[in-house]
């Protein structure tokens, strides 16, 4: 089986390749690079860290290495997304569609095609059968990712290995050290996919700009400040609002009018609903028969916890009705759907505006 690693010189990405070795595969390794280095908002570029613990790997283990450049690809598709999201007052989760439109996507059709199965560093697995494969959530519940695939098409899943997706992180981790990898104690990746330690705010400021618009209370309809563009907040954001008396959440946006609303206090009930709008419900394994799917488990954000709720499809639309209130519903962003089992990931909508049901 010929067999394409994406390693990024992280400790997750860097363990499969030795995992994969003990299996009898012979990896060949890509590194994708997608820089922003003329960008002012990026700071302390990682590239170069990340390819010279990439080529010591590779090395290491005797495997072919490539860097296969992708930013055209990254900044027409992921880049683009983003911004137009961001200019609608959407949420967007460029991660999610780094994983489509890039890591499956453009790396597969430019490099992939001829290997059988391409791997990644996700703590994710899959499950096949008689149906085909399925996405199934990794032994680590805490840093599950199976969320950021929720999106991927099918025949990407069909072409996927996760070889950590059985591991616990703190094994994954001893594994690392007992290898003597140089990321063994590398810490996690906190940037946008592959953009690196970037300042969002002023990503956004660059490619959108500002318009000044009011903030106001929701309960009550005064103005309390000002905000430099709607396109800087999301539902349930709290902080860098420079409001005081705090803490104040953003539980509306009027994209229109330029405003933004907000409630007051730790937990207000204006930030909180059970019914989270759905467009483009996309399922993962389109083989198994879903038309009757109710009961379920969702996540509209990447945590360790799941929520209970039933999916419903009617002459209204597709929305799920959540067992109890939950806050931060925010448009733009994905729900990702699993089995009642929280084994099975099932597939994904997009979260639309609120409407009358």
């Amino acid at each position: 089986m010929k067999i394409a690693s994406l390693v990024s010189g992280g400790v997750d990405s860097s363990v499969t390749i030795p995992l994969l070795k003990q299996q009898g595969y012979d990896p060949h390794i890509f590194y994708i690079k997608i820089g922003m280095e003329d960008e002012p908002s990026y700071v302390d570029c990682p590239a170069e860290e990340d390819i010279e613990i990439t080529t010591w790997i590779a090395k290491k283990y005797g495997c072919k290495f490539d860097i296969v450049d992708l930013q055209k690809e990254y900044w027409d598709t992921v880049v683009k997304y983003t911004i137009d999201s961001v200019k609608k007052g959407l949420t967007p989760n460029p991660d999610m569609m780094c994983n489509l439109l890039i890591k499956f996507g453009a790396f597969r059709d430019k490099y992939g095609h001829e290997f059988d199965k391409i791997t990644t560093g996700h703590y994710a697995r899959t499950l096949e059968n008689e149906k085909g494969t399925f996405l199934h959530t990794a032994v680590d519940r805490v840093k599950d990712q199976t969320y950021f695939l929720g999106r991927i098409t099918y025949e990407q899943l069909s072409h996927v290995m996760f070889p950590i997706g059985h591991l616990p992180k703190k094994e994954v981790r001893k594994i690392a050290e007992e290898m003597k990898l140089p990321s063994a104690h590398r810490p996690d990746s906190q940037g946008i996919c592959f953009l690196g330690k970037i300042n969002y705010s002023d990503f956004i400021r660059k490619y959108v700009g500002e318009k000044p618009g009011p903030v106001i209370e929701l309960e009550t309809g005064k103005v309390l400040g000002k905000h430099k563009g709607f396109w800087f907040h999301t539902i349930g954001q709290r902080r860098g609002l420079g409001l005081g008396g705090g803490p104040w959440f953003v539980v509306k946006k009027d994209t229109v009018e330029n405003i933004i609303y907000v409630s007051n206090g730790y937990d207000p009930i204006a930030q909180y609903d059970d019914e989270i709008w759905l467009e483009d419900l996309h399922i993962l394994n389109p083989n198994e028969d879903y038309s009757d799917l109710s009961d379920i488990k969702f996540k509209i954000r990447h945590q360790p916890e799941f929520n209970t709720g039933k999916l419903i499809r009617d002459g209204n639309g597709i929305r799920i009705k959540s067992d109890k209130r939950i806050s931060g519903i925010a448009p733009g962003q994905f729900a990702v759907i699993y089995d009642t089992e929280e084994k099975i990931c099932i597939g994904s909508g997009i979260i639309a505006e609120k409407k009358e049901s």
